[in-house]
């Protein structure tokens, strides 16, 4: 997002952290009700547009708001998302994109109140790396054939009782209602978003055989003086590696294995 969906974005995080921090709010139901209203944005363009016509007035399209939703959702739900729509936007969409990862931060949030939250973010990245390595299971769960009861009922005989409710929730919502995004990008998504809960960057780290207890201590403190943010590392295992580690944080690769020193090695000898 650029420009006002950017600040928009931004006061609206800001408005469900100070909903969330009440015990009285229900982040489940929070993120329920947002993703109800996502679902709703998407599919009616024509509301979504008035939602975000700079011509119009912010309260206005906040009582709109009210006399639209206030009888489907709660009293909180409502409210954030009639302070989101005073807002500006730069395009009818980001105000979608919005309110569907205020949904998905809302469950984490309901994650990390019940203790939760590192177990959901391994478990997000399983999941993805299962899913990358089965082109039939990634095939069955991007089928734009397939209806999205087929496709819960597919997550609930992978994920059911093997995974937190709260995996299983964002990982059907990722699945059933897409909006264009790969499989791949929704869950790097998700991964950041948990991450972004406890201020931590997430560090894919890819070695030969598994890192001990204390090899990942040291690597978490290495990584988190060098980026000056904790750091929730992502383990993977690859014999491919051979020795050492590669390590990924966003776009930025750092190669330690012997497989990549080697193949360095060999493209000096060649030029």
């Amino acid at each position: 997002m650029n420009g006002a969906s950017r600040e928009a974005l931004a006061a609206a995080r800001e408005r469900l952290d100070a909903l969330t921090d009440s015990t009285s709010v229900d982040a489940t139901r929070l993120a329920d009700e947002l993703a109800a209203v996502t679902a709703l944005l998407d599919r009616e363009v024509s509301l979504r547009r008035v939602l975000t016509d700079p011509a119009q007035a912010g309260e206005a399209k906040a009582e709109l708001v009210q006399r639209l939703l206030g009888a489907q959702v709660s009293g909180p739900t409502a409210d954030l998302v009639a302070g989101t729509v005073r807002s500006r936007w730069s395009q009818s969409r980001d105000l979608v994109d919005a309110l569907e990862e205020l949904a998905n931060t809302a469950d984490l949030t309901a994650a990390q109140q019940a203790g939760t939250l590192d177990d959901v973010e391994d478990e997000l990245f399983r999941f993805g790396r299962i899913v990358s390595s089965n082109t039939e299971l990634r095939a069955a769960l991007t089928d734009r054939k397939a209806t999205a009861s087929a496709k819960g009922e597919l997550l609930r005989s992978l994920l059911g009782g093997r995974a937190r409710p709260t995996t299983e929730r964002l990982v059907k919502r990722l699945v059933t209602a897409p909006r264009g995004r790969s499989l791949e990008a929704g869950l790097e998504s998700l991964s950041r978003l948990a991450a972004e809960r406890r201020n931590r960057m997430v560090a894919v780290v890819t070695s030969a055989v598994p890192l001990s207890d204390a090899q990942k201590q040291r690597l978490g403190g290495v990584l988190a003086k060098l980026y000056g943010r904790q750091m929730h590392l992502n383990l993977d295992v690859d014999p491919a590696v051979l020795g050492g580690i590669r390590v990924q944080v966003g776009d930025e690769v750092i190669n330690g294995s012997l497989a990549d020193r080697i193949e360095d090695a060999g493209r000096r000898l060649a030029g």
